[in-house]
């Protein structure tokens, strides 16, 4: 629904944390004990779900996510569904049989638009535009298993099923979330998700987008079934001038060289391309509290809300305003920035 409660997710940094990158003594690296601490540090301030990523330098997704939902009682795990990865009907029963061991805590990432170099070197060889075309076919194989109580049959330009069915099925049908910027992205978001992740991006473009996106999902008969949400980083800290301190300690040690690196790895990305785009037209602030420092060095969601509580539950209330209802957060510490977003910003911010 594009109307509700405002929902939280938090990030699993399955590659490591640090409050500094380029300070090896700075670096916390990714331990069974690490995670289950940030886990369960989200858990206790109130956010929904953990984002747990699938870039290759994580740990595998699925068995961390097991893993977090066994030593957690309440916050659901947020894991992708990649095209070419898994055979769509062994996927769709290992998410219900994860959703039924789990009561429904688990909600699925739709994920297509990865470097064609980093999906080759895990062995997958569709271009970007199969791996979206491939996507819709999974996902819609999916959900014709978790909700026919007959066999499926599917004759698809990838997939050719005959009799499939899956054994449990879920609880409830799982809910899908996309993050992306390009065309091929919206128009499966509109088709599919449950909520469209924006990457960080000025207020009124995200407004306009979202009217955009409405559309499309119109055209579908989902206009009032697509939610809308935020991929942001967050240093919030209990003055501004701490915060700006955090954030500039977190890529003082980074070498520029990386820069230039990262703009040939997110080429043929348009969520990377937009927002270097931002970074490059804007600086290092994009808006007031707006940061995007990390995007100078990081692919993906790098944009950050950088502040005091009452900046950061300030800038995040004009995304609310704009449309969305939907917060996927990160920061650094992440057992730590999860504890002081629960106390210090969550409590300010009205739906």
């Amino acid at each position: 629904m594009t109307d509700g409660p405002l929902e939280f997710g938090w990030f699993l940094p399955t590659s490591g944390d640090t409050t500094a990158y380029g300070v090896p003594e700075a670096r916390v690296d990714p331990t069974p004990e690490y995670l289950s601490k940030v886990a369960k540090t989200a858990e206790e301030s109130g956010f929904d779900y953990m984002l747990i990523p699938v870039d290759r330098a994580c740990w595998e997704a699925y068995i961390t996510g097991a893993f977090v939902t066994a030593n957690t009682s309440k916050i659901s795990s947020l894991i992708a569904a990649r095209p070419g990865y898994i055979n769509p009907v062994l996927l769709a029963k290992m998410i219900s049989t994860f959703d039924q061991m789990s009561g429904g805590r688990i909600c699925i990432n739709l994920i297509a638009g990865q470097a064609d170099e980093e999906v080759k070197s895990e062995g997958v060889f569709y271009t970007k535009e199969e791996r979206y075309a491939l996507m819709d076919e999974e996902v819609t194989i999916m959900k014709l298993l978790w909700a026919g109580e007959t066999p499926v049959n599917f004759e698809g330009r990838f997939h050719q099923i005959s009799g499939a069915s899956v054994n449990p099925k879920p609880s409830r049908q799982p809910r899908f979330y996309l993050g992306g910027g390009s065309a091929a992205a919206w128009e499966l978001s509109a088709k599919h998700s449950d909520v469209h992740l924006f990457w960080g991006d000025m207020p009124e473009r995200i407004a306009q987008n979202i009217t955009e996106l409405r559309g499309l999902a119109a055209s579908h008969g989902r206009e009032n079934e697509l939610g809308f949400g935020m991929r942001l980083q967050i240093i919030c800290r209990e003055s501004e001038a701490e915060a700006l301190q955090a954030a500039k300690d977190l890529i003082h040690h980074i070498p520029e060289a990386m820069r230039d690196r990262l703009k040939i790895r997110v080429a043929e990305s348009e969520a990377n391309r937009r927002v270097q785009e931002l970074a490059a037209e804007k600086g290092l602030w994009i808006a007031p509290h707006l940061w995007s420092g990390l995007t100078r060095f990081r692919p993906g969601a790098g944009i950050a809300v950088v502040g005091d509580p009452q900046q950061c539950a300030d800038t995040l209330q004009q995304f609310i305003d704009a449309g969305c209802t939907s917060f996927c957060l990160s920061g650094y510490l992440h057992d730590e920035e999860a504890e002081r977003f629960g106390r210090l910003v969550r409590p300010l911010l009205k739906s």
